[in-house]
């Protein structure tokens, strides 16, 4: 990962000497300095815009009575056409990348300078909520309309991204679109194919883009300043603490298996349960196993798919599949779980006489903040009148972990009503969604030093 935000203009360094008790010399002092009184009408307004844009977004849909939006679809051309109108009317110039991203420019003070990257992405689950993703694209645009009238004082231009897929609902790979953006797209993508049995490669052509031209949507670490995310926590914190936003310290990594116990398949009736070696027992114990060594150690860990074959009422299974998606603070932490609910399977399948398969499907290192950034989003939120912002560690992925493979990262996160996502219940208040711009305003113009 960069360390060096990608050789781009540098912003406002980190905390100074001589800095005060509240902490709010150095990075982006001035603006940590002011003495929030809460949201003016003026970001009143603008939250409510954000949040009648959410409902219009969320109006875009493949899913009768539900939200699902995915890559290279309709309802991707849609939202991008959406997002482009409303960069537009926020003084922006725009354009549509080759993964599909859609993407919009106001210059700094010279033309032609490296950009600070807002953005997040508009693409959901199936059946999901109005504001994953889509609340930090928006906060985006509103950002930058903001700034308009201060782009002559920025040491950086200003550009905001829509990720055209980031949840990888259609193809099963995620962050494609952050992924191009970042030059880490894999060719082996193009033989994936979604449920209907279109490939990559004619979804793409379905689109309007050429696959073969993919590598142009990647920037080059001397062409960026940074990378700004706003994100719903989907998680509880925030509201278990009274807080309204918070500054991400780093982002999970996650290693996700596919798990495999075979035993015997054996007619239920006739066959005593000494001569049994039922695959769903196994598997069944495993999955007890991982939730108990994941809480005790502090990791999350998620058995999300689940099966039994030959699946027949009166069979004694003989084959039991199942998923594991693991994810800790750290990557040593995560990877010793890991091997603790390996010893534990294998400990009971032996005693079971049973077999067990292990294949690794997914494998991404946990991604730190980059402190200066972070120090930006924390003058942000020092801004709103919290002087001693909440930190937490993203047990969810972002685009911000591929992004920053080419560019150095941050995050704020806002509070989310108990921390539900990528559900219909998904929730997010006004008043937090103003404080969050208020922030985010201000995490940039700190990170320019302003």
């Amino acid at each position: 990962m960069s360390g060096s935000g990608g050789g781009g203009v540098p912003l406002a360094g980190t905390r100074a000497a001589g800095t005060d008790a509240a902490g709010t010399a150095g990075i982006g002092a001035t603006t940590a300095a002011r003495t929030a009184v809460g949201p003016s009408r003026r970001t009143l307004e603008a939250a409510a815009r954000i949040m009648a844009r959410c409902e219009q977004l969320a109006g875009v849909s493949a899913m009768a009575g539900g939200i699902e939006r995915t890559y290279l679809t309709p309802e991707h051309a849609a939202h991008n056409a959406l997002a482009a109108g409303w960069m537009a009317e926020a003084g922006l110039a725009t354009w549509q990348d080759a993964a599909g991203n859609q993407c919009g420019r106001l210059e700094g003070s010279i033309p032609g300078l490296p950009a600070l990257l807002l953005a997040s992405h508009l693409d959901t689950v199936p059946d999901a909520g109005k504001y994953d993703g889509i609340l930090g694209v928006l906060i985006a645009i509103e950002t930058a309309a903001r700034l308009r009238t201060r782009a002559g004082e920025l040491p950086f231009a200003i550009e905001t991204v829509a990720f055209g897929d980031e949840e990888g609902t259609r193809f099963g790979a995620t962050l494609l679109g952050s992924r191009a953006l970042a030059g880490t797209w894999n060719p082996d993508w193009s033989e994936l194919a979604d449920r209907n049995g279109t490939g990559m490669e004619q979804a793409f052509r379905d689109f309007g883009l050429d696959p073969e031209r993919i590598g142009e949507a990647a920037r080059r670490p001397e062409d960026l300043a940074g990378y700004l995310e706003v994100h719903i926590e989907q998680g509880p914190y925030l509201e278990e603490a009274g807080r309204a936003l918070a500054v991400v310290t780093s982002i999970a990594g996650a290693r996700r298996f596919h798990l495999t116990v075979t035993g015997e398949a054996r007619h239920a009736g006739g066959t005593p349960y000494e001569k049994r070696r039922d695959a769903l027992i196994g598997a069944s114990r495993a999955v007890l196993d991982i939730e108990a060594i994941a809480r005790a150690e502090g990791a999350i860990a998620t058995v999300g798919q689940f099966e039994a074959f030959p699946g027949a009422v009166n069979v004694v299974p003989g084959r039991a599949e199942f998923s594991l998606d693991l994810r800790a603070r750290s990557d040593g932490l995560r990877d010793r779980v890991w091997g603790l609910i390996l010893e534990a399977m294998q400990a009971f399948c032996s005693e079971r006489k049973l077999g067990l398969a292990v294949r690794e499907i997914h494998s991404a290192p946990t991604v730190p903040c980059a402190p200066r950034l972070m120090e930006a989003v924390r003058a942000g939120i020092r801004a709103t009148g919290d002087a001693e912002p909440m930190e937490l560690f993203s047990k969810a992925g972002h685009d911000a972990m591929a992004v920053a493979a080419v560019t150095e990262m941050a995050m704020l996160f806002v509070r989310c009503e108990d921390g539900i996502s990528h559900a219909p219940e998904e929730s997010v208040t006004v008043q937090d969604v103003a404080v969050a711009l208020d922030a985010f305003e201000a995490a940039v113009l700190a990170a320019a030093g302003l």
